[in-house]
């Protein structure tokens, strides 16, 4: 199913194709699907509302739990399907980041609506018919940047998989195949120059225009864009994405490559709500919430991602309404800690670090102390380096955190999704 386009029409007529696109979207899939008419009884009657607003007020939210157990009383795909099985082409599964991976099934309709969001961020970063693309990650059963790859092949990219390859032979492939973007995750895109330097590779000879990176947050944070493309040389340009297995690729890099994503509202219905009340957030600082508009063999309705947003609301150059999300994903309300009382995220840690080059790689030791929650930093940096960081966290978090040092290459590096935090209790 794929929804309607903005192009030579008004905001107005727009807005309405987009809701009757999503309602017809509704009636087929409470005919057959047994978890969304399980979980969301309203949706009998979706034919007689006139709105989001309606659908909002008539369904609860979806989370994760619900996806788990419902595959853990029916394995192993769970009932959230709307055809026989036999229609279903594509399989993949979730991370596991937070639990067990889950089994994902689309059919050929549903990813050929994937591709087509996927289309949006390779657009923004100005991928072409015949540019040379690399995707450095692993090709296993983790949706990944398999949508990437397929969205690209299909625009006639020459696409080279980096499955199965180590980081120094996927560096030497980068340069021998004058590669021209590289896929892969914000760890990633500066672990490579560091294999290199390791390794005595000359990157100075690249072909490379751009990396684009998801999987992790990160992506939009100014001072890990400046260090990709001071590591890589060649004013590289950085492009944020933001997608998951569940609801497919969401989001692309805000137009004019200033950090920052954009939600493709042709496809998705977005609220951000506070996490605690689950309330709508009155300044859209909170918790993103999807729903897909397409994706009709397994889809989700209001499905609370876990993910911290700061949205605001635009509008385009033709009226339509836009909806930014600034500075990327800030973190996860599920990895959110309280030291003394201030809360601190992964992604706020990582802003700061980020800002100093010498760090190669650092890890968040996070331990009880009594009734107390402390963390402290380890680093492969020099003593003075640590000593600044330590200051510069002091006083964006008005919390001393200690910074010790770790030996040099001692500390885990990672390929794709980075877990830097470490919990000692």
């Amino acid at each position: 199913m794929m929804n309607p386009s903005r192009d030579g029409v008004s905001p107005e007529e727009w807005s309405s194709r987009r809701w009757e696109s999503f309602r017809t979207f509704l009636q087929r899939v409470r005919k057959t699907n047994a978890f969304q008419t399980n979980h969301f009884r309203g949706l009998a009657d979706c034919h007689q509302w006139s709105g989001f607003d309606e659908f909002v007020e008539n369904c609860s939210f979806t989370e994760k739990n619900d996806l788990a157990l419902d595959r853990q009383q029916n394995p192993p795909y769970g009932t959230n399907l709307t055809f026989p099985i036999e229609e279903y082409s594509c399989f993949h599964q979730t991370s596991g980041t937070m639990g067990d991976p889950m089994a994902w099934l689309d059919t050929e309709e549903d990813w050929n609506w994937m591709l087509a969001n996927w289309d949006r961020v390779l657009d923004g970063a100005g991928v072409q018919s015949g540019n040379r693309c690399f995707f450095a990650f692993s090709f296993g059963p983790f949706l990944g940047f398999w949508t990437a790859y397929d969205a690209a092949r299909k625009r006639s990219c020459l696409c080279i998989p980096g499955g199965g390859q180590g980081s120094e032979q996927r560096l030497h492939s980068i340069l021998d195949y004058q590669v021209e973007y590289l896929f892969c995750t914000p760890t990633y895109a500066l672990r490579l120059p560091e294999v290199a330097k390791q390794a005595g590779i000359d990157l100075r000879g690249h072909a490379l225009n751009a990396i684009i990176v998801a999987g992790e947050t990160g992506g939009s944070i100014p001072a890990f864009r400046k260090n990709v493309s001071e590591a890589w040389g060649n004013d590289l340009q950085v492009y944020d994405h933001y997608g998951m297995t569940e609801v497919g690729p969401v989001a692309y890099e805000t137009p004019g490559n200033q950090g920052g994503l954009r939600v493709i509202l042709e496809s998705y219905f977005a609220e951000v709500i506070d996490p605690k009340t689950k309330k709508t957030s009155p300044t859209g600082e909170g918790e993103l919430v999807l729903t897909t508009l397409g994706r009709t063999g397994c889809p989700l309705f209001r499905y609370r991602t876990g993910d911290l947003v700061r949205a605001i609301s635009k509008t385009e150059p033709n009226g339509c309404p836009a909806l930014d999300l600034e500075a990327g994903i800030l973190g996860r309300s599920d990895d959110m800690v309280v030291i003394r009382g201030v809360n601190v995220y992964p992604s706020s840690v990582d802003s700061i670090v980020r800002g100093f080059e010498e760090v190669t790689e650092y890890r968040v030791i996070h331990e009880k102390k009594g009734e107390m929650s402390e963390i402290r930093l380890q680093v492969e940096a020099s003593e003075g380096t640590a000593r600044a960081l330590e200051v510069s966290l002091k006083e964006a978090f008005s919390l001393r955190i200690p910074v010790g040092l770790a030996e040099p290459n001692s500390l885990p590096r990672f390929e794709m999704k980075a877990k830097r935090w470490n919990t000692a209790y």
